[in-house]
């Protein structure tokens, strides 16, 4: 497994990050090709809680999705970490656990409690040096220089464009690895986010269907300068229309035939999630 380190490391290489949920999406993702993972805590909350994003997860579900999730497959993940769950004490409590669970990465950001997600109305600010505290205290509580801190401002939809650029310069200074911008408004504002930092530091973009930011490629906004480009519930929502899909034909039908060609075979999901492996391993034991 390649580190998420060494990956932003290769100034060439633009890294897409699928959002997952747990070890089955994780386990998709990985054998569709990509070589790092999102963990969206939005998606947490729409697959676990049946909730919106609005601060409804707590750490604790973070870190056994993560713990599961790193135990079946093995490509780097990035862990949404909200707003580190507290004040800076609480932000090292929740990187020693992340960073225990075998995630790669923290991103937290300066909403205050309850937080809300990134592309919905009414966000609330914790002070610009507070959040400074915050990095600093992840820094202090890492194990490793591998585990990557990455420092998100929701501020464009609370402060405005210019207040967001001077809190991230603020964040870069504290240490951050990686510098998040929330929900830019044009391209106009990528462009002055990209011009402004990525030549310091690598760069995350946000691609929510429906949201405020402007959707992209991945290489067109590797082309912009953003380094990390994630999709975080982009298959949350797939599942959605699918599984609307599949519970109203049961519904109206009795049956799964009419949904048949839409569905794997036993045999097929089988194979996916590794069941002739896992048997051939386990006759070792008997």
């Amino acid at each position: 497994m390649t580190s998420l380190k060494t990956l932003l490391a290769d100034p060439a290489r633009g890294i897409v990050a699928p959002g997952v949920y747990d070890a089955f999406t994780a386990l998709l993702a990985e054998q569709a090709g990509f070589d790092c993972l999102y963990l969206s805590g939005a998606s947490i909350a729409y697959t676990r809680l049946g909730r919106p994003d609005i601060g409804l997860v707590s750490v604790s579900e973070v870190i056994s999705t993560v713990e599961l999730i790193t135990d079946r497959v093995g490509l780097p993940m990035i862990v949404d970490g909200d707003t580190g769950f507290g004040n800076a004490l609480n932000v090292q409590r929740t990187v020693r656990g992340f960073e225990r669970a075998g995630a790669q990465a923290i991103q937290m950001e300066d909403q205050s409690f309850p937080k809300r997600c990134g592309h919905l109305a009414g966000k609330k600010l914790i002070p610009a040096a507070e959040m400074v505290g915050k990095i600093h205290a992840a820094v202090d509580a890492r194990k490793s220089e591998g585990f990557q801190i990455i420092a998100r401002t929701d501020a464009i939809a609370v402060e405005g464009f210019d207040a967001a650029l001077e809190r991230a310069e603020m964040y870069v200074e504290a240490g951050a690895d990686v510098l998040f911008i929330e929900a830019p408004r044009s391209l106009e504002q990528m462009e002055v986010i990209a011009k402004t930092f990525a030549a310091r530091i690598p760069l995350l973009a946000n691609m929510v269907e429906g949201g405020m930011t402007p959707m992209g490629s991945a290489q067109e906004l590797h082309d912009r300068g953003f380094r990390v480009v994630i999709f975080p519930g982009g298959v949350a929502r797939a599942m959605l229309r699918q599984g609307q899909a599949y519970y109203a034909s049961l519904k109206e039908n009795g049956s799964n035939a009419p949904f048949k060609e839409r569905m794997a075979v036993f045999d097929e999901l089988n194979e996916v999630i590794g069941l002739p492996q896992m048997l051939e391993h386990g006759a070792k034991y008997e």
